[in-house]
């Protein structure tokens, strides 16, 4: 695996936009589209959501180029109670309707770690 980006960030409201423009720096890097880098972005900022509702106080990001983007974001530092939602379940239908190749793993908890990709 040849990570582009290899980063452990507080789920914390204000560094979202900081991860965004990450995203998007590295969706660039790699050649994607602007469609392409658009959801990409929406799906880290759902991802790190689920997590930071699932109990998780941090997450562990691993961008990775391989036929464009693959991003891999796991909890950390918590996995308390999840308290369900309405706003789960978008999340995650949001994240179905961008991504071909979504991997949810999940704890009794919710949502542990996520996985997807966009390809060129």
């Amino acid at each position: 695996m040849n990570a582009l980006i290899d980063l452990k960030i507080p789920l914390q409201s204000e560094l979202m936009t900081t991860v965004r423009l990450l995203t998007g720096g590295v969706c660039s890097l790699v050649g994607l589209g602007l469609e392409e880098s658009e959801d990409c972005k929406v799906c880290v900022t759902e991802s790190l959501l689920l997590l930071k509702h699932g109990g998780f106080s941090s997450a562990h990001l691993v961008f990775t180029r391989e036929r464009g983007v693959h991003v891999l974001i796991a909890g950390e530092e918590g996995g308390g109670e999840a308290v369900s939602s309405l706003e789960e379940e978008i999340s995650v239908a949001l994240l179905e309707a961008l991504v071909k190749d979504l991997c949810i793993e999940k704890t009794e908890a919710g949502a542990s770690c996520i996985s997807f990709g966009f390809e060129l």
